[in-house]
């Protein structure tokens, strides 16, 4: 899968970066601005003969079969008009601009129709066309001001490119810039469906190794031990009954690790008594003191409560191997629509999400689910990881149901 560029404070400055001061000297800018206006009016006149001749065609053949595929492929094309564009401002006007997200056409399971709906409605293809058709009177007005002020008005031409071209740099962010809280969203979700497929072929590669390498071999060893036993009952009962005994004992280890197993996959406790058990339950098992503090009034959703008691158990098991603390907490609580978790112990500090031991796959899952993921864990301790989920009522769940 490839990653898309994430949105940045870095990026968002620099596409707003001050431009240098109008001077009466023509200098490398003033030069690039010229020559965006003088360019303007044949860049204009290919886009609006474009925009036309798709309308037009595509609308009078919307009354037979093939008017619809005409028209998305227009837009399709509009959008590399665009990409023209974008790059003519960000090399000329200095105007740096993100990609909109590409339509998810090849990764998309849906037939023939539902891909051309999603060319036909696409905002990129229809703001493109609109930014086309508004762009020839336009280019002809800036290429006759710009052209006739190199003979007449040249000593003032900075100041009137400055102006117009300013007008144009206001045309590309409005038209052709992409929606930043819409095509943020795309771009985190596509990079958090590529986690959560991971992460759960991850668990069912666990699952499958602690089967095949536990509780499997030990029932393959019960079995042959109750055959061999089942030889020797007539000719040697006594040592029949010690390997029977001994099967016994295979039995209940073999027992141990398929609860072990359960309880890694879906805790029985978490789903009776709720998430505030299950921490008290997760809590004793850890090699340190853990005082557990649960203020919710309601039990959120069943995926939500999984992926909190999953994250408190990684990280109560961080601080059995690796903070050597001397005590921990567990504090859970509700804020409005979002469900905090904050571990703390006494531990020797320095926990880093590339220190290798689990923390940056657990700020992937939660980022999944549009959760936070936030660790304070100065050298020498102490060490506060907090996490922050979304709230989705229970009844969520049932009303899907």
């Amino acid at each position: 899968m490839t990653e898309r560029p994430r949105y940045s404070p870095e990026r968002k400055a620099e596409a707003t970066a001050p431009l240098p001061p109008v001077r009466f000297a023509y200098d490398a800018h003033t030069w690039k601005e010229i020559t965006h206006l003088l360019v303007n009016f044949p860049v204009a006149l290919i886009g609006f003969v474009y925009v036309t001749t798709v309308l037009f065609t595509g609308f009078m053949l919307t009354v037979t079969v093939i008017g619809f595929p005409v028209l998305a492929a227009g837009l399709m094309g509009a959008r590399k008009l665009g990409a023209m564009e974008r790059a003519r401002a960000r090399k000329l006007l200095g105007v740096r601009i993100d990609e909109p997200s590409p339509l998810p056409l090849k990764t998309s399971n849906s037939g023939f129709f539902q891909q051309l709906w999603m060319m036909l409605k696409d905002p990129v293809g229809w703001r493109t066309i609109l930014y086309d058709f508004i762009r020839l009177p336009w280019g002809i007005l800036t290429f006759t001001i710009t052209l006739t002020s190199l003979f007449v008005l040249w000593p003032v031409l900075p100041f009137i490119a400055r102006g117009l071209t300013n007008a144009d740099r206001a045309m590309v962010r409005g038209l052709l810039s992409p929606s930043d809280e819409l095509e943020r969203r795309i771009a985190e979700l596509e990079s958090d469906r590529g986690v959560v497929v991971d992460a759960a072929a991850s668990d069912l590669r666990r699952i499958e190794r602690d089967l095949h390498d536990g509780a499997q071999a030990r029932l393959v060893n019960l079995a042959m031990g109750l055959g061999l036993a089942k030889e020797k009952l007539l000719e040697d009962p006594e040592y029949a009954a010690a390997m029977v005994s001994e099967a016994h004992g295979e039995v209940k280890l073999a027992l141990q690790e398929l609860r072990d197993l359960a309880r890694g996959i879906h805790p029985a406790v978490l789903t009776d008594r709720g998430l505030d058990a299950a921490l008290s339950s997760v809590a004793s098992r850890c090699t340190v003191p853990v005082k557990v503090t649960a203020d919710l009034n309601a039990r959120p959703a069943a995926a939500i409560e999984g992926i909190a008691y999953f994250t408190v158990s990684e990280l109560l098991q961080n601080v059995s191997k690796h903070s050597g603390a001397r005590t921990a907490s567990v504090d859970v609580w509700r804020t409005k629509d979002r469900l905090l978790i904050q571990v703390w112990d006494d531990g020797r500090g320095g926990a880093r999400l590339d220190g290798g031991t689990g923390m940056q796959g657990l700020a992937e899952r939660l980022g999944a689910v549009d959760g936070l993921f936030v660790i304070d864990s100065p050298p020498g301790g102490p060490t506060t990881v907090t996490a922050e989920l979304p709230w989705r009522d229970r009844s969520f769940d049932t009303d899907r149901r």
